[in-house]
């Protein structure tokens, strides 16, 4: 077989000879011709999958065992939310105001550059109040008064922890697993095995919300909820916050539904010849992404029309929840996304990045997220959803109890603190009105039941009917997953 003479012989196009000597086109016929072995075993996990545009099922095998959760929601509180100001309290470090840090508690961690220079590092006690709530007896800040009246909803992790110690590197390694940019999120990871229930919408949606006790907080940036190496049809979709919730939903003026249609159709059969030309799974995520856009031309704006919601529904989510882009807004589309039975749901909320001026910024965050989310802790269980629904509340890591900065009677900042940190869960397949773990006296190290991000990542993937040690996808010789060669179920937490 000569592979250059059949190059230049072959002209499926009926096209002129110089056609097939432009130089990408030569190239990319080249590689077709000359590796096609290679390319195969390069796109075999591609191939694999049962349906190769993304709709519908997703891969052979999947779910790997009974799922207890159909969907997750994944309340990320960006920018890190003090622990011990919320879900942890330390009423014995009132004794210690002022005094600085033991050495024997700091046992020469790391520090960041922000306090690494510090003189001294002072306790600074919580100035909020804990009190028990429910049957279960969850300590719950004052600050939060709405979500104690779910306390038996929820499972506490007190003891959570993480490598990363700065903002960027700690939200990516919670989305992906990995520190460094590149890798799969974990909606797209889900999307990728697990496919979606709803052809009409996108199976992993990100929504975003500005947080009131600091607007000007860590930025996010759409790599949190990209791809990666997986096929782009599995990145998530970011609605926007003003305007049409996705850009380009409206058709330009002076076109209608059929030419849309029509001209859909042509570009398809475009790209099914070079699909056949080339090989490249990219076209086979641009064809699923263009029919997906003009479904959901009509799927989102009846997803966004708040004309059927009770006033009732209304009020029980608070008073921003007509205002889009509030926390309290995504998180009744939040819930109609599960309705409509979206895969994963995610919903940032930025502002929690409290290194000075603590007491009163946290004030503004917990008054953003704190009626909202139990609201749609109570919604979807009223509904019948939350027993098949997974949420998840929590940020990239803690903060230090000394104070970042001066200390007074009050105020007080604090650092970021990788050793420690609380998320809670409800819904599906969760032990409801639960603590795990246990922080020391200084809410600095973990005392019992550590649990990491690879095992919270790993149990969040198993009550979605998914092995975390099964679902890989090999890129550059090497089979990935979301939780690495790491992660542990925390069995504790299983109902």
């Amino acid at each position: 077989m000569n592979p250059l003479r059949d190059l230049l012989s072959t002209r499926p196009d009926g096209g002129a000879l110089q056609d097939l000597l432009n130089r990408r086109l030569f190239l990319g016929r080249g590689a077709s011709a000359l590796g096609s072995a290679a390319l195969a075993g390069l796109l075999g996990r591609e191939a694999s999958a049962a349906d190769p545009i993304g709709e519908g099922p997703g891969l052979p095998g999947f779910p790997n065992h009974p799922a207890k959760a159909k969907r997750v929601i994944y309340l990320f509180q960006s920018g890190a939310p003090s622990q011990m100001d919320l879900f942890d309290p330390k009423p014995q470090m009132e004794a210690q105001r002022g005094k600085d840090l033991p050495e024997s508690i700091r046992q020469g961690q790391r520090l960041t550059t922000m306090t690494s220079g510090q003189k001294s590092f002072p306790i600074a006690p919580s100035l909020f109040k804990f009190a028990q709530h429910g049957e279960s007896g969850a300590s719950i800040s004052d600050l939060l008064p709405h979500l104690s009246s779910v306390a038996d909803d929820l499972c506490f992790i007190r003891s959570m922890h993480t490598e990363a110690i700065n903002h960027d590197p700690a939200i990516t390694f919670c989305q992906t697993g990995h520190q460094l940019a590149g890798r799969p999120s974990i909606g797209a990871w889900l999307s990728y095995g697990l496919g979606t229930d709803n052809a009409d919408l996108p199976a992993y949606v990100v929504l975003t919300s500005f947080g009131t006790g600091r607007r000007d907080d860590q930025p996010l940036y759409d790599r949190l909820w990209s791809s990666g190496f997986l096929p782009t049809q599995h990145q998530g979709v970011k609605f926007r916050n003003i305007g049409d919730p996705v850009l380009y939903l409206s058709d330009p003026a002076g076109m209608s539904r059929g030419m849309r249609r029509s001209m859909l159709d042509e570009l398809a059969v475009l790209n099914q010849r070079d699909l056949k030309v080339f090989g490249d799974p990219e076209i086979d995520a641009r064809i699923s992404q263009y029919e997906m856009a003009f479904r959901m031309q009509s799927s989102v704006p009846d997803l966004t029309d708040l004309s059927g919601e009770s006033e009732a529904t209304l009020t029980m989510y608070g008073p921003e929840v007509k205002t889009p882009g509030t926390y309290a807004a995504n998180c009744l589309l939040a819930r109609r996304l599960a309705e409509r039975d979206v895969r994963c749901i995610q919903l940032f909320h930025m502002g929690w990045d409290h290194h000075g001026g603590l007491p009163n910024a946290i004030k503004g965050q917990c008054r953003d997220i704190d009626q909202p989310t139990a609201a749609l802790i109570a919604d979807l269980k009223q509904r019948g959803l939350l027993e098949d629904t997974l949420i998840v509340w929590g940020g990239e890591f803690g903060r230090t109890i000394y104070s970042q900065g001066a200390l007074t009677e009050t105020n007080y900042g604090r650092d970021h603190h990788p050793r420690c940190f609380t998320v809670f869960l409800a819904g599906a397949g969760i032990k409801p009105g639960m603590t795990l773990g246990e922080t020391d006296d200084y809410c600095y190290n973990i005392v019992s039941d550590p649990v990491h991000v690879h095992d919270l990542n790993a149990t969040i993937l198993h009550l979605l009917g998914v092995d975390h040690r099964k679902l890989t996808y090999r890129f550059q010789g090497r089979d990935f997953r979301l939780t690495d060669i790491h992660g542990e179920l925390v069995k504790k937490i299983l109902a």
